[in-house]
């Protein structure tokens, strides 16, 4: 299994997950060129993506999908209210978009979507399993029971952790930016981010913490907070920061 953060914050989001055979690109919140050469970078063309997987409608998801649909015309897969919300739709071909029910099989692989609470039409995490198991989970105010099942034994896990609260409450954010954040239908901090590995049962090998803040985190903060807990907690895992501006990824 291999799986690339293509590139991982506010400003454009997207993940490649090849396992089996069968590759999948998680949200296109990046330029298509962009995603092409970084796919390129991976040893995967773009034209061979088995299909793109959105988690939400917000445009840091789905940035580059319109150019990458007109060159190569891949299925599109999302929650119906979600494919329906895209502010892109009349630009891509009705034919490439197919609502998501409770599971997708592509090959011998399995796409198991999970509903996360965040501000968008019906927001969700995935979970990619075959001869392994990939979860991403992005994009979400709090880690509710079906979060944490979405997860739980996941061999790699990509794993929002946004910000860290004091510095958001200081920073520059206007008021009602902050509160959303900070809502249940938000986004992830990183010592909640620590908390949910620590509930885990069977725990990643590789944990890949995303969707960064710029503003109101820091790469070593992140690591940091999260690394503290795990060890006070007696848990050593390969926890790894990705980037808005850099690939970074891991292969089982």
């Amino acid at each position: 299994m291999q799986v690339t953060v293509l590139a991982s914050g506010s400003k454009g989001n997207a993940t490649l997950v090849a396992l089996d055979g069968v590759r999948l690109l998680v949200d296109a919140g990046i330029s298509a060129t962009r995603i092409r050469r970084g796919l390129a970078a991976a040893g995967v063309e773009a034209a061979d993506l088995d299909g793109v997987l959105l988690t939400h409608e917000h445009r840091d998801h789905i940035a580059g999908l319109a150019m990458l649909e007109k060159w190569y015309h891949l299925p599109v897969y999302s929650r119906a209210a979600t494919l329906a919300s895209l502010s892109c739709r009349r630009d891509l071909p009705a034919e490439c978009l197919h609502p998501l029910g409770d599971c997708l099989q592509l090959g011998s692989v399995q796409v198991l979507p999970f509903s996360t609470s965040h501000d968008a039409a019906d927001p969700v995490g995935y979970r990619i399993c075959g001869s392994q198991c990939c979860a991403i989970a992005t994009d979400l105010g709090f880690v509710t029971p079906v979060v944490q099942a979405g997860i739980e034994g996941a061999d790699t896990l990509v794993l929002e952790a946004n910000h860290d609260p004091d510095m958001l409450r200081q920073g520059a954010y206007p008021w009602p930016l902050k509160r959303r954040i900070l809502s249940n239908r938000g986004h992830l901090t990183n010592a909640d981010a620590a908390w949910t590995l620590v509930r885990m049962q069977k725990r990643p090998a590789h944990v890949l913490l995303a969707h960064l803040s710029e503003e109101n985190n820091r790469p070593e903060l992140a690591a940091q907070t999260v690394g503290s807990i795990l060890q006070e907690q007696g848990l050593a895992l390969d926890v790894r920061v990705t980037s808005q501006h850099a690939a970074v990824g891991v292969a089982n």
